[in-house]
C-alpha cells in the first residue's frame, strides 16, 4: 500500500506572528518556517503504518515557494522515502490545492492520502474534503486513531456528543488530529541520508492548474490588548462585578 502526505509550509508555532504595517498579511521576512504541525502529525501515521507492514511506501508532496523543499526534506529525514515540491510563488487556495493533489493521486495511485485537519496560518480545514469530493474517495476526518482491518479501514474521530468510529474502503482520505500520534524528532543521521533521497520538482503550470485566487482579503489586524487583571476584596464584589460589569451572570 503507496500512502500520500501532502504537508504545507508555515510560520512556526512558536513564533508570534505579527501583521504586516499595511495590514494585507502577516510578516514572514526572517521568520522561521516549519512544517504544519497538523501535517507532521500525518507524516508520523503514515510511518507508523509502514513500519507495521501496512504500507511500503511513503511519499510526501508539497505546494508552494522553493524553501517549501527544506519542509519536504525534513518529511524525508523523520522516515519519507520520496517527496514532489509543486513550485508556486503565490499560495494557492484550497480549491487549487486539492485539484493539483487530485492530480498527483491520479499519477501516483496511492492507496491512501493522510493530511493534516488544516493549516495552522489560514485554518482553512478545507482541502481534505475538497479533494475526497474531486476524487469521489470516502473520508474521514479529525482521526484520532487509524487502523487497517482486511481491506478496509477503521479510523476513530471525535465528535462533540464523544466519538465516532468509521469504516471505509480503501482508497480513501484520512485528516489527522491532534491526538493521533506524537511525531517522532528525525536524528541527525537521518537528517544526513534525507539530502540523498529523491525529490522531485513541478510547476503548477505543468499540472495545467489555474491558481487564479478566487478569495481576497479585505484586512487583518492583531487582537485587541487585553486589559490589566484586578483583585476583589471578596466574593460578594467578585459576584457584582461579573454581573454588573462582565454581565455574565
Amino acid at each position: 500500500m503507496k500512502i500520500l502526505v501532502p504537508i504545507k509550509r508555515v510560520i512556526d508555532y512558536n513564533v508570534k506572528v505579527r501583521v504586516r504595517r499595511d495590514g494585507g498579511g502577516v510578516e514572514t521576512a526572517g521568520v522561521k518556517m516549519s512544517m504544519n504541525p497538523f501535517d507532521e502529525i500525518a507524516v508520523e501515521e503514515a510511518l507508523r503504518l509502514r513500519e507495521k507492514g501496512i504500507a511500503s511506501e511513503v511519499l510526501v508532496v508539497s505546494i508552494g515557494v522553493p524553501q517549501a523543499a527544506d519542509t519536504l526534506r525534513t518529511a524525508l529525514a523523520m522516515g519519507a522515502d520520496r517527496a514532489i515540491l509543486v513550485q508556486s510563488e503565490e499560495s494557492p487556495e484550497p480549491l487549487a490545492v486539492a485539484k493539483i493533489l487530485k492530480i498527483l493521486v491520479e499519477r501516483e495511485t496511492p492507496d491512501l492520502v493522510i493530511l493534516g485537519k488544516q493549516a495552522i496560518d489560514d485554518d482553512m480545514n478545507a482541502t481534505g474534503q475538497m479533494l475526497a469530493g474531486l476524487l469521489d474517495w470516502p473520508q474521514a476526518t479529525f482521526a484520532s486513531r487509524v487502523e487497517k482491518t482486511g481491506d478496509s479501514l477503521t479510523v476513530s474521530r471525535e465528535v462533540d456528543g464523544g466519538s465516532e468510529t468509521l469504516s471505509l474502503t480503501l482508497p480513501a482520505i484520512v485528516t489527522a488530529d491532534l491526538r493521533l500520534n506524537e511525531p517522532r524528532y528525525a536524528s541527525l543521521p537521518n537528517i544526513m541520508k534525507a539530502k540523498k533521497k529523491p525529490l522531485e520538482t513541478l510547476s503548477a503550470a505543468d499540472l495545467g492548474i489555474d491558481l487564479t485566487r478566487r478569495l481576497t482579503t479585505l484586512s487583518i489586524a492583531e487582537p485587541p490588548t487585553r486589559k490589566a487583571g484586578i483583585k476583589v476584596g471578596s466574593v460578594a464584589e467578585l459576584v457584582e462585578k461579573l454581573r454588573n460589569e462582565a454581565k455574565v451572570i
